[in-house]
């Protein structure tokens, strides 16, 4: 039985993928070209609402990506998809909630 994942749950684990990301000479690169950010700016940005859903959607996007993320971590792929959905811009019902 799926469950629901706390806010502060999602938040934590991504904050632990954007941590990830930001140690890994190969990922970096390619999400700061993804989504236009500066390396400066990763601070800044992961202030804004959405932007820790979209460091998780960056994992989704790519089963390798996330499948390195979780074996490095003990994560769990099905984990990053109820963080996804319990954070604001990961999931439209969250949106509704507030």
């Amino acid at each position: 039985m799926k469950t629901n994942m706390t806010t502060e749950s999602a938040q934590t684990l991504a904050v632990q993928a954007l941590a990830f990301l930001a140690g890994d000479d190969e990922l970096l690169p390619r999400f700061l070209s993804l989504t236009g950010i500066q390396p400066g700016d990763i601070r800044t940005a992961a202030r804004e609402p959405g932007f820790l859903a979209g460091v998780l959607q960056f994992y989704l996007a790519h089963e390798p990506t996330l499948m390195r993320f979780c074996e490095a971590t003990g994560s769990k792929p099905e984990d990053m998809q109820r963080a996804l959905n319990a954070l604001p811009g990961g999931d439209e019902a969250w949106d509704r909630q507030i």
